[in-house]
């Protein structure tokens, strides 16, 4: 059984492992994946930094923690599920990263922010 060419589904000439006709239409797959993997990580970063500055605005430049109502983050437009990691505390407390910002739901309508501190 001869392969088809992923692109163009022209018969593949050569190696059984080939999946391009041609360098255009390897070419013209690797693109059009690049462009559609960074149109996602565009987006996602933009997420990102709008909850970096939704914390940042809301904890302050001096301060290293602080609680704020569930309701005013969510008024601002801040994007719950969009955080960098996760860490779990001793207590078992889960707090969501976004760079060196966490923020951890404190009660069911708090929400603590806090700042990692630099060793």
């Amino acid at each position: 059984m001869k392969n088809k060419c992923k692109i163009c589904k022209k018969t593949i000439i050569g190696r059984s492992d080939k999946i391009f006709c041609s360098t255009y239409c390897k070419n013209y797959y690797h693109k059009h994946l690049r462009y559609a993997t960074k149109k996602a990580a565009v987006e996602i970063n933009g997420f990102l930094k709008r909850n970096y500055a939704i914390l940042l605005e809301l904890v302050g430049k001096n301060k290293t923690q602080r609680k704020v109502y569930r309701n005013l983050l969510a008024n601002k437009n801040f994007r719950f599920k969009y955080h960098t990691h996760l860490q779990t505390n001793s207590k078992g407390k889960t707090y969501h990263y976004i760079y060196d910002l966490a923020w951890m739901p404190f009660s069911d309508d708090e929400i603590l922010i806090i700042r990692k501190r630099n060793p």
